[in-house]
């Protein structure tokens, strides 16, 4: 079994600037964790790892400060890790960041599952791993909350996927790209060999140079999509109303009676 797991490495607050000229967030300075959602997707595949065996690897794609979220990832007991970290990835899109992460794992070669977080809490677009399936021209399987069965040898997965009306049930071959929801598993903490072998580790660190990647299609100028502006929206004007009566009985009441006239109820 070769399991790749994508992850990224987002603010740990909320306090966090925008780069007015480019449209990004500024990363420096600013205290940093795994994705949440990613913590999820390396579980999910160190279980499948002590389940049949095999090798799973953890990238990631961002500034030389990420390579602590890979080390987080080794410490928890990943087998290795990849850094994509080059100027001109920066500024990168979903589109752009999926493009190179897919040329990073065709130069990795082999692998039977590909595990993403369903989103990143920075951006909150859940484009990324369908965008890496698309360009590896494989099948997707998203918001995935178990994994019912998988037959390695006969190359098939069967997932159960959260969805608004429930649980579906999905079959497909693999390899495939699979994001995971946070209900599919508890993620380990790191041990103590864990963090002795991962202030050990020499994790490699890739540029665009050593991928396969045209140089139009990375980073800033190569996103199609732009911020343009920001801006936060202007207060809502309200109204409050001060319901009195002799009673909570009668309050109610009056409140009932205002909002069925309003439409909210009926």
């Amino acid at each position: 079994m070769q399991a790749i797991v994508c992850i990224k490495q987002v603010p740990e607050t909320t306090e966090v600037k925008i780069d007015p000229e480019r449209g990004t967030l500024i990363r420096e300075g600013v205290p940093s964790i795994i994705n949440p959602f990613d913590t999820y997707a390396i579980e999910e595949a160190l279980r499948l790892r002590e389940k049949f065996g095999g090798k799973v690897t953890v990238i990631s794609m961002g500034p030389p400060q990420a390579m602590s979220a890979l080390k987080e990832a080794i410490a928890m007991g990943a087998d290795e890790a990849i850094l994509l970290s080059d100027p001109a990835f920066a500024g990168a899109d979903t589109w752009a960041t999926a493009y190179t992460l897919a040329a990073a794992i065709r130069k990795i070669g082999n692998f039977d599952v590909i595990f993403c977080g369903r989103q990143a809490i920075d951006g909150d677009t859940g484009q990324t791993g369908p965008g890496i399936a698309t360009q590896l021209r494989i099948n997707q399987l998203t918001y995935v909350c178990k994994i019912a069965s998988i037959d390695f040898e006969k190359k098939l997965i069967e997932v159960e996927r959260l969805v608004e009306e429930g649980r579906e049930v999905v079959r497909s071959t693999l390899p495939c790209l699979i994001t995971v929801v946070k209900d599919i598993n508890q993620p380990r903490y790191p041990t103590i060999l864990g963090i002795r072998r991962a202030q050990k580790v020499q994790i490699p660190v890739w540029t665009s140079k050593d991928l396969d990647v045209d140089p139009n299609l990375i980073g800033l100028n190569g996103s199609p999509t732009r911020v343009v502006k920001i801006e936060t929206p202007p207060p809502r004007p309200g109204k409050c109303d001060i319901i009195h009566g002799e009673s909570v009985e009668q309050m109610a009441e009056i409140l009932a009676e205002k909002l069925i006239a309003e439409k909210i109820i009926v």
